[in-house]
């Protein structure tokens, strides 16, 4: 079924297209950056329920007139459910959320239920900023050792090439389209590291197989020869788990809905580049 697709030629083409995304993901991360979540920032996050639905501008002017900092709300969920971000200006405030249920009490004539609150110092955030780009960068150069030691350093670099592709452009998009960064889209990435990897052993496998076994044909036709052999086994793996992803990003919730989406993108990236990235090394 899949024996007689000539990927090679394509390579120009996805090679241009690659670096394209790339580069524009590189420069919406460093000009435009991301949009860190509490996990990284600091502050409180509020999940408020109520009886009746509320206007989001009401409960903002609400919250501005108590003097909190920056404050952020947006419907989230259900009918009724509303997330609220309020910047951390101090690590000590236990008046905080008392004070923003009683007045919003009283503004809104209404029953308000904070049914949770996360509240993370800006010592605290830091830390876990560091800790994740110390993670990240750990799982790649494990990654990287592995393919080395497996294989020869040549396939280590196509490797951490197509990891790094993977990577950029997933949180390239998370920062055009202004989505949230916070600890699960950090376990999203590692995953999607993970995945990848998986896709890139695989390939190299079936070349290393093929350069013994094909000693008279080109690189590049023995490459092709390897992609088409796998190629199955690549989409099925792939549908598959794009099947779980897009039922937890629709039935799962606002929650897991970031986590999803990551993956949905690892995904979808990860199949790209160990077909026109890892091969075209």
């Amino acid at each position: 079924m899949f024996k007689n697709i000539n990927f090679v030629s394509k390579f120009k083409k996805a090679n241009i297209l690659s670096i394209i995304f790339f580069i524009l993901s590189i420069f919406f991360i460093i000009f435009k950056g991301l949009n860190y979540g509490i996990d990284f920032k600091g502050g409180t996050l509020i999940e408020l329920r109520t009886e009746t639905s509320i206007n989001v501008s009401n409960i903002r002017d609400t919250l501005n007139s108590i003097n909190v900092g920056d404050v952020n709300v947006k419907k989230f969920g259900k009918e009724g459910d509303y997330l609220i971000k309020v910047e951390q200006k101090n690590e000590n405030n236990s008046n905080l959320i008392p004070e923003i249920k009683r007045k919003l009490t009283e503004t809104l004539n209404a029953d308000v239920d904070f049914r949770r609150v996360e509240n993370v110092g800006p010592k605290v955030s830091a830390e876990l900023l560091e800790s994740s780009i110390i993670a990240i960068s750990l799982a790649l150069a494990a990654m990287l050792f592995y393919i080395w030691i497996r294989f020869e350093w040549q396939f280590s670099v196509g490797s951490i090439i197509a990891l790094l592709h993977d990577v950029t452009i997933t949180l390239g998009i998370f920062s055009i389209l202004a989505l949230e960064i916070n600890l699960s889209i950090i376990a999203a990435v590692l995953t999607i590291v993970g995945y990848s990897m998986n896709d890139t052993v695989v390939i190299y496998d079936r070349i290393r197989e093929n350069l013994f076994k094909y000693t008279k044909i080109s690189i590049s036709d023995v490459s092709n020869l390897s992609i088409n052999e796998t190629l199955a086994r690549t989409i099925i793996t792939s549908v598959t788990t794009l099947l779980a992803l897009l039922s937890i990003y629709i039935l799962g919730g606002e929650i897991l809905r970031g986590f999803s989406f990551a993956m949905i993108l690892g995904v979808l990236i990860g199949t790209y580049s160990s077909i026109y990235v890892v091969a075209n090394m």
